[in-house]
């Protein structure tokens, strides 16, 4: 399994093989972690931002629709 280290705003996030995002530690899934960097390059930044960016905009998207939804009750 593939495993890195990331940061987001200040925190340390693990990503793994398994496919989750365990912020600050490990999933245990037994893929032991490894090196982990601490810098990322300009364009690396710039990527993981806009995935962030992302998901945000789904988050809302979400949010609204489910707020939707509850109004018709």
């Amino acid at each position: 399994m593939h495993c890195e280290t990331r940061s987001h705003h200040g925190r340390g996030s693990h990503h793994c093989g398994c496919g989750q995002d365990h912020h600050g530690g490990s999933c245990g899934c037994g893929c032991g972690g490894g090196f982990g960097r601490r810098f990322l390059t300009k364009e690396e930044k710039i990527a993981e931002l806009q995935e962030y960016l992302e998901n945000l905009q789904k988050e809302a998207q979400a949010v609204q629709e489910h707020i939707a939804k509850l109004q018709e009750k």
